[in-house]
């Protein structure tokens, strides 16, 4: 399968997209200031008890509370408390996580008033990040997850993967990991650990050991709330998980994150450093590679297939609800049978891809189109199984019920992908009143002659429609030479097939939008 990262670098957003063969499947919208992403590290102040609830709300610095189940505690939480209180003491015996004697295990059918009390700091790790109403849900079970390894502090467990089926690689792999890992820490080899050498997995655990070590250093005198440590980018932790033999380009527009890409690559997998491609054409990078395009058909209510069907997709505060319909898809030489299977099974692909574009999570409910023979259904099972494979969200999925419906179970970590593809009206904006065209251009030239005189802008690239770029630029003389001379500065004009015919943007030397 031919595998395809397209990342487009914003002043305030980094949007990243996976393409398998052409095709969108994951869609990741980074904001550069995302401080409660998965994976990061908080000290933060326990500020409520809940005694019913056997949880815990702490303050990590959000404006709502996280939220710490006791059994998200983790049964080595007594020695993390101890551990964060000397290191934030600054004692010795704290430096080295190897010589640290360990306190015992909880019970998991523990109270939480038995183990955290109001006020107390504790180390915590972003689970969920914040999604609608709710603050973020959080462990203090730590863990850093590497290219093949993830370590566990304050355990002595070694795991493997359950997709490594191999028996003897498993008892391979878990005697280097014995003899390379340190006192004091569990490790849990990844499926991509298979086969692979000893240098690479002693690499990646010390670069794992590492970051742990970050936290001993950051803890000295650290008060509550605090971040300590940061997961890595949405764009490397894209890249750790899902890099492999298949993955052949990595496009992006920016040069700094283009080199810190090729940085990470290198210390993951050296050969595959010259995939990454620094984007130079003058398109956006979407238009460019049609993501644009497959963006506003997917996002909808409602998503068609080429072949005809249709799905609708509804969004309730429960649960995810999405409805099959067969279209204009109808094979006259085949029994009604037959052809509702063949348009389910067509269904189940696009929604195993929805699932992973959209980042649904919860219960998802799918009423697929009846199917009477037993054999079918199962077929249909076993086909929506099999697309969910690539899903590296945990998921359960039901076979079909009496009803012909299917339910699953998807893990939410991040808030649902929702992107707005609906459009204003291109004259009222949504108003109902329009203004008169006629004065389009002298709106465009008074804004250029804010922004050149005014602002002080050095240049400037106006951003239009193709119809509105005919318009400035033709002939000799054109609109665009003469603001250029009156302001006596270079004026660009860039036509944009995505937008509407009265719109327009302006854009400074950066490439960063200059909002008037």
């Amino acid at each position: 399968m031919n595998r395809e990262l397209i990342i487009d670098s914003r002043a305030s957003e980094v949007d990243i997209v996976l393409l398998e063969d052409k095709f969108l499947v994951e869609l990741h919208k980074e904001k550069t200031n995302n401080n409660y992403a998965v994976g990061d590290v908080y000290l933060g102040r326990v500020k409520k008890i809940m005694p019913g609830l056997n949880a815990a709300f702490v303050d990590v610095g959000y404006e709502k509370d996280a939220f710490l189940h006791y059994l998200d505690l983790g049964p080595q939480v007594r020695s993390l408390l101890k551990f964060s209180k000397l290191a934030q003491g600054g004692k010795p015996l704290a430096i080295n996580a190897e010589n640290f004697k360990l306190e015992p295990d909880i019970e998991k059918t523990g109270k939480i008033t038995q183990v955290l009390t109001t006020g107390m700091q504790i180390l915590v790790q972003i689970a969920k990040e914040p999604i609608s109403t709710k603050g973020p849900r959080i462990s203090s079970e730590i863990s850093f997850a590497g290219r093949y390894l993830v370590l566990v502090p304050f355990s002595s467990r070694i795991s493997v993967s359950q997709k490594i089926r191999s028996s003897e690689e498993r008892n391979r792999l878990k005697r280097l990991i014995q003899s390379i890992k340190p006192n004091n820490f569990g490790v849990i080899i990844r499926t991509v650990a298979e086969n692979k050498k000893v240098a690479e997995l002693d690499a990646d655990l010390k670069s794992l050991v590492e970051k742990w070590d970050k936290i001993n250093n950051k803890l000295l005198n650290a008060k509550a709330p605090v971040k300590i440590v940061s997961e890595l980018d949405r764009t490397s932790a894209i890249l750790r998980d899902l890099l492999n033999e298949s993955f052949n380009n990595v496009h992006v527009n920016d040069t700094a994150l283009c080199d810190e890409i090729k940085s990470f690559i290198g210390t993951i997998a050296p050969q595959k450093v010259d995939i990454v491609k620094f984007y130079k054409g003058k398109a956006p990078i979407f238009e460019n590679f049609g993501v644009d395009k497959q963006i506003k058909s997917l996002f909808g209510k409602t998503v068609t297939i080429r072949s005809g069907v249709y799905l609708i997709i509804e969004h309730t505060e429960a649960m995810h609800v999405i409805d099959v319909n067969s279209g204009h898809r109808v094979n006259k030489e085949n029994s009604q049978e037959e052809n509702a299977l063949e348009v389910n099974l067509e269904a189940a692909a696009e929604i195993a891809r929805q699932l992973r574009l959209r980042d649904m999570g919860g219960i998802i409910v799918i009423d697929f189109i009846d199917l009477h023979d037993s054999k079918n259904r199962r077929d249909l099972y076993q086909k929506l199984k099999d697309e969910m494979a690539r899903d590296h969200a945990k998921h359960t999925i039901l076979p079909p019920s009496k009803f012909g419906l299917v339910q699953i179970t998807r893990q939410r970590v991040r808030p649902e992908m929702n992107v707005e593809i609906l459009e204003k009206c291109p004259v009222c904006e949504g108003t109902g009143k329009i203004k008169p065209s006629i004065i389009f251009v002298d709106e465009i030239e008074n804004n250029l002659k804010y922004l050149l005189q005014d602002q002080n802008e050095k240049t400037l690239t106006l951003a239009v429609h193709p119809y509105i770029h005919a318009y400035l630029t033709k002939g000799l003389i054109s609109l665009r030479r003469k603001w250029s001379w009156k302001y006596k500065k270079p004026i660009e004009v860039k036509p944009m097939a995505n937008y509407h015919l009265l719109e327009y943007r302006f854009f400074n030397k950066s490439n960063n939008e200059i909002k008037i």
